[in-house]
């Protein structure tokens, strides 16, 4: 929300820098008449005022805020969210190789990116393991799901320094085992987007495909790491088998990141 006093401080501020403006142009067309003057000094206070209170609202409006976002301390600095990607879900990727595969959207060089659908051989600084709902499930895909979304709604923004800015599941399907959730950085607004998805039949069908991007800047210091530990460590308190992101394999990662 805009502070009513910063809004007042602007509009004296323009109050007194249109009146020195229609002085100065008073003075420079001293030849026309008064009413003139009286006319053009309101058309451009009014003019100034209300351009820049909406610019101003504009600017500081904290615009899709979440709800659950740990503090109002830093909404009025820019925030950096970056577009939404437009090839997020389950689709047909390609390898470097050339071979089709079903899976989830691939990450780019950028050490801030973990996904299990990636080729481990292909790309081993991306590529985390799926995760494994209990046998006791069985093949219920909405009742994993189901207890997946749970977890999710309890997970703690700030937990570990990470996700101050909050977070809203964006789709929920628990029929064809998909959901959808955007995280945010507290302080500069950063959105990341996770994915949790069901692929494949047979002896695949209780596994999770998971994936978790940061959609601007190069490093993440640990963010999608920190983030997809706490969810698995939650599930594996459940029975899950769900590893997360190990250090130790992607060291590389650890590095980069500062961990």
């Amino acid at each position: 929300m805009v502070r009513p006093s910063a809004v007042l401080s602007i509009l004296l501020y323009l109050v007194a820098l249109a009146t020195g403006l229609i002085v100065r142009a008073g003075n420079n067309h001293a030849q026309g008449s008064k009413a003139q003057i009286n006319t053009c000094r309101r058309e451009a206070l009014t003019s100034l005022i209300a351009s820049s209170v909406v610019a101003v609202v504009g600017q500081t409006s904290p615009a899709h805020a979440f709800g659950n976002k740990i503090s109002t301390k830093y909404d009025d600095r820019p925030k950096r969210r970056g577009p939404t990607p437009k090839d997020l879900g389950v689709a047909m990727r390609t390898t470097m190789t050339g071979d089709d595969y079903l899976g989830l959207k691939e990450c780019g060089p950028a050490p801030n990116c973990f996904s299990s659908t990636i080729p481990l051989e292909e790309d081993p600084d991306h590529s985390i393991p799926s995760w494994t709902w209990p046998a006791a499930i069985g093949n219920d895909k909405s009742k994993a799901f189901a207890q997946l979304h749970e977890v999710l709604l309890n997970y703690p923004p700030g937990q570990n320094g990470v996700d101050g800015g909050g977070f809203e599941i964006q789709k929920f399907d628990p029929e064809n085992g998909y959901i959808y959730v955007i995280f945010e950085a507290l302080k500069n607004g950063y959105f990341d987007d996770v994915e949790f998805a069901c692929i494949g039949n047979g002896s695949q069908t209780r596994e999770i495909q998971v994936r978790s991007s940061s959609r601007v800047g190069y490093l993440d210091y640990g963010v999608n790491a920190k983030r997809l530990n706490w969810i698995a460590a939650a599930l594996r308190a459940k029975g899950w088998n769900a590893v997360g992101v190990d250090i130790k394999t992607h060291q590389g990662y650890a590095s980069e990141n500062q961990m």
